[in-house]
């Protein structure tokens, strides 16, 4: 085996479905709920040269602590990450991260809270760049109108998870 190697392993978990979870010695890189291939590609992009090893054990307490959010008895994530991205991307991602279970802020919102308040499609990219669904809570940000926008996995689980949080079952 490659020294530092990003290990991984999916899941089915409630409410998602098929889950992707990757790791490095440094934490959680990767939480997706696309096609493998699709993550393999990406995984591969982000580290290029490192092997990519099956490893259920090296993403348990995440999966654990994933399904515990999903099952609706977890509100906050304690497992290290490993965020990668440019500067921008993870102000950006810390800022979701800090946003309050059960609470939506709007891309506007976000922009102004990094101190780019005219960056609001620039934060919607790097919202829509965010490696770790759920954990980083990009489900959380809505439009101006607080509309419900933009989720790579569909706005059906977007309004799912939204509903888990306001105590509404998610179903």
């Amino acid at each position: 085996m490659s020294q530092n190697p990003v290990f991984y392993s999916t899941r089915t978990l409630p409410r998602a479905g098929e889950v992707t979870l990757a790791a490095t010695e440094k934490g959680l890189c990767l939480v997706s709920l696309a096609a493998p291939d699709a993550v393999a590609g990406w995984l591969q992009k982000r580290f290029p040269g490192r092997e990519l090893a099956p490893d259920p054990a090296a993403v348990e307490t995440a999966a654990a602590e994933l399904r515990e959010y999903l099952e609706g008895s977890r509100a906050t994530f304690s497992v290290p990450l490993d965020l990668g991205g440019t500067a921008f991307q993870r102000q950006v991602w810390q800022a979701i991260a800090e946003i309050p279970y059960g609470k939506t802020r709007t891309y506007g919102e976000l922009a102004a809270e990094v101190g780019r308040p005219q960056a609001s499609r620039a934060v919607g990219a790097a919202t829509g760049a965010n490696p770790l669904c759920i954990v980083v809570p990009c489900h959380r940000v809505v439009g101006a109108s607080g509309r419900l926008t933009g989720y790579a996995y569909g706005l059906s689980l977007k309004k799912a998870l939204l509903d888990l949080e306001a105590g509404k079952g998610g179903e």
